[in-house]
């Protein structure tokens, strides 16, 4: 790509989300909160790729054949179920400590997938069937700019599975004041006033050319953990496609 792409890469961001690398697949450490979300995030994956494709919901590797890109990859901990689902899986990730723990982590589980430490704007790069960010586009220095490049990943027919927290007054007591304290999230790593609302991320969506299949929210209910739910007061998942 020219060397005048514009990213969104937050380089502060970056480095918070870096220095949990060597933790990252710690289920207590400090990304125990995204080993509770991961099963109900793939619930909802799974689910979307079945409706989209008319997949059979038996089947063990429903992306067989398919090519899969996770933007704020981390250290793996989607990539590699995607990948175990069939895909061929590239994973983009801000932090070059955090590609380094995912290439390292995949190599024990004897998992081939792309890693590269780069933003969406400079991979140059398309035609991907499904395209996931996962709790990403409220730490990005420019949504609007991260949406196109998200777009620009997608092939004409594939699917684009975004999640994301809601701004709104419980979403901050329970992911701020709550989860950056005694929850387990390491503080600083949310900006409540960076959160997207259902219908700004909608407005994005729709400005990039994308057309809203689903909404779904993501609660916590205090006997079951995380589950799917229409409540989308803290988070939410969104489905979308290429119009027309």
């Amino acid at each position: 790509m020219a060397s005048n792409t514009h990213s969104t890469i937050d380089p502060a961001e970056a480095a918070h989300f870096g220095t949990m690398a060597a933790d990252w697949w710690n289920p207590k450490g400090s990304s125990a909160m995204l080993h509770k979300l991961n099963p109900v995030r793939l619930a909802y994956i799974r689910a979307a790729i079945d409706r989209h494709w008319h997949g059979d919901s038996h089947i063990f590797r429903p992306l067989e054949g398919r090519r899969a890109i996770d933007v704020g990859c981390g250290a793996g901990l989607l990539a590699e179920p995607l990948a175990r689902m069939g895909a061929a899986v590239t994973g983009l990730d801000a932090a070059p400590e955090n590609i380094a723990a995912a290439q390292a982590h995949a190599r024990g589980q004897g998992l081939t997938i792309d890693y590269r430490a780069v933003g969406v704007e400079s991979l140059g790069e398309g035609g991907f069937d499904l395209v996931t960010s996962m709790e990403v586009i409220e730490h990005v220095s420019d949504p609007a700019t991260f949406v196109r490049g998200l777009v620009a990943c997608l092939a004409d027919d594939g699917i684009m599975i975004l999640s994301t927290p809601n701004r709104t007054p419980l979403s901050r007591l329970a992911m701020i004041t709550i989860g950056e304290s005694i929850g387990g999230i390491p503080k600083g790593t949310h900006d409540w006033h960076k959160f997207l609302t259902p219908e700004e991320l909608t407005a994005l969506l729709t400005d990039a050319g994308m057309v809203i299949d689903d909404i779904c929210g993501l609660t916590l209910d205090p006997g079951k953990g995380f589950t799917l739910s229409d409540n989308k007061a803290i988070n939410y998942l969104m489905t979308a496609r290429k119009a027309g």
